[in-house]
C-alpha cells in the first residue's frame, strides 16, 4: 500500500514538472528565446542615433528579426549590440544599419539592417558557424556601419547644406540667368505674337472676299440641285443639240449647192444680165 502510494505521488510530481517546464517553454517561446532556434550578436556604430533605445526591434526588408540588446556610448560614436533571433538570415556584404522613423512626422525608432551585396545561391555557410567567410556575409559579434535617423529635421539639415553648397557654387547666380534668358524669350515671343495679329489684319479682307466666293458657290450648288433647274438644263441642251444638228444639215446642203455645176453657172449667168442691165440704164 504504500509502495502504491509512492509511486502516485512521483507520477504526480513529474506531472506537475513537466507542466511546469511546458509553461516555462511557452513563455520563453512568447519572448521570441527559442530554445532551438539560436541567435547570434552584430552590432553597429552610429554617429548620431537619437531615439533608439533598448528593446527597439530590429528589421531585414520589413520583417522583424531581432532586437536591441544593448547601448554603450564613447566619445567617438555610439555602439547599439543587436541580438538576431534568425540564425539563418544572411547579410551579404556590403551591409549596414539605419536607424529609421516609421513615419516622416516620427513615432516609433528602429533599425534597419540593409544588405547591398549580391546574394549567392545555395550559399551553405551560417553567421553562427566557427569558419563563416566574413568577406562574403557579416558573421557573428561582427561591427558594421551605422546611419542615423531619418525624420523632418534631418531632412531640412540636408535642404540647408544643399542651399549652401548652391550659394558656393553660385548655382543661385546660374538660376537668376535663367531666369533672365527666360525672360527675353517671353519678350521675344510677345513680338512674334504681334506680328501674327499684324498679318491676320491684312489678311482679313482677302479672308472676307473668299467667304464672299464661297457663298456665291454654294448658292451655285443649291440652284443646280434644284430639280426644276436640272429639267431646264437638260431642256436647254436638247435644243442646243436640235440646232447644231440642223445647221450641220444646212451645212452639208450649202456644200452640195456650192458644188453643183448649173446651180453655178446659173449664178454666174444672172449676175452678168444684173450686170448688163445696169449697164443700160447708167451708161
Amino acid at each position: 500500500m504504500t509502495m502504491k502510494r509512492s509511486l502516485k505521488d512521483a507520477i504526480v510530481g513529474f506531472s506537475l514538472l513537466g507542466g511546469l517546464i511546458v509553461f516555462s517553454g511557452s513563455i520563453l517561446w512568447l519572448r521570441d528565446f527559442r530554445i532551438s532556434s539560436g541567435t547570434w550578436k552584430l552590432s553597429a556604430n552610429f554617429d548620431n542615433a537619437r531615439g533608439l533605445a533598448v528593446g527597439s526591434p530590429v528589421t531585414f526588408k520589413g520583417i522583424h528579426v531581432g532586437t536591441i540588446e544593448k547601448i554603450s556610448f564613447t566619445p567617438e560614436y555610439i555602439q547599439a549590440k543587436m541580438n538576431i533571433t534568425n540564425r539563418d538570415l544572411l547579410l551579404f556584404k556590403p551591409t549596414y544599419a539605419k536607424v529609421v522613423s516609421r513615419s516622416l512626422l516620427g513615432g516609433d525608432i528602429e533599425v534597419s539592417l540593409v544588405s547591398k551585396g549580391k546574394s549567392i545561391k545555395d550559399f551553405s555557410a551560417l553567421p553562427t558557424d566557427q569558419n563563416c567567410p566574413n568577406e562574403t556575409i557579416v558573421c557573428q559579434d561582427e561591427i558594421i556601419k551605422g546611419y542615423k535617423v531619418e525624420s523632418i529635421s534631418s531632412l531640412t539639415e540636408e535642404l540647408n547644406q544643399i542651399l549652401s553648397q548652391a550659394e558656393e557654387q553660385e548655382i543661385i547666380h546660374r538660376m537668376v540667368n535663367s531666369i533672365e534668358q527666360f525672360d527675353r524669350t517671353q519678350e521675344n515671343l510677345d513680338e512674334l505674337i504681334e506680328l501674327s495679329k499684324e498679318e491676320i489684319i491684312r489678311a482679313k479682307p482677302i479672308i472676307i472676299e473668299m467667304q464672299k466666293t464661297m457663298l456665291h458657290i454654294n448658292n451655285i450648288l443649291e440652284t443646280i440641285d434644284n430639280p426644276e433647274t436640272l429639267e431646264n438644263i437638260t431642256i436647254t441642251a436638247d435644243s442646243i443639240r436640235s440646232i447644231t444638228q440642223k445647221i450641220d444639215t444646212l451645212s452639208t446642203d450649202l456644200s452640195d449647192l456650192i458644188n453643183n455645176e448649173e446651180f453655178t453657172n446659173a449664178i454666174k449667168n444672172a449676175a452678168i444680165g444684173i450686170g448688163k442691165l445696169f449697164n443700160d440704164i447708167y451708161p
